[in-house]
């Protein structure tokens, strides 16, 4: 049995490995006539981070700054997204692919890429991979790997050739 692939789940850091891997989500959507969803994840401050800042700049003042920029930053991450899509448009025009949605999310990485396989429907996640460490070349990203472990739907992770 074939699976059936209509929604492809596109994580993206905005990195040159996120743009390689979108032309196999691409390529992918195309070929199963799918649709897209990108999905880029803003990183939470941790609980020790955000009290120190706090203490630093006074509380009022720091949940002054979140607010007003808070905004300003998903509406310029949604920008950058947008101006990717026309990017890779342009570059793949024999790949009439559709994003269906682009989500900015403010969370933990890996926590809100599983809630947008359930909440959007996908069937498959498509992401790029760093390998930062020691033995970079024996092992995938640590976003990846978690990934990988804890999603129950098929995960293909695109590392840059070299």
């Amino acid at each position: 049995m074939i699976p059936e692939i209509k929604r492809i789940l596109y994580t993206t850091d905005l990195s040159e490995n996120a743009k390689y891997a979108f032309t196999y989500a691409a390529t992918i959507a195309n070929r199963f006539d799918a649709k897209i969803t990108i999905l880029h994840v803003l990183e939470v401050f941790s609980q020790n981070a955000e009290r120190q800042i706090a203490e630093f700049l006074g509380k009022d003042r720091w949940n002054e700054i979140q607010k007003n920029k808070k905004q300003e930053y998903i509406e310029s991450i949604k920008k950058r997204l947008n101006d990717f899509c026309e990017e890779m448009y342009s570059s793949l025009k024999a790949c009439p692919f559709l994003v269906d949605e682009i989500i900015v999310k403010e969370g933990i990485p890996v926590d809100e890429i599983l809630k947008a396989v359930d909440s959007e429907n996908c069937d498959m996640v498509v992401m790029g991979t760093h390998g930062h460490g020691v033995i970079a070349d024996a092992l995938i990203g640590s976003n990846a790997r978690r990934v990988l472990r804890r999603c129950k739907k098929p995960v293909m992770v695109i590392r840059l050739p070299r």
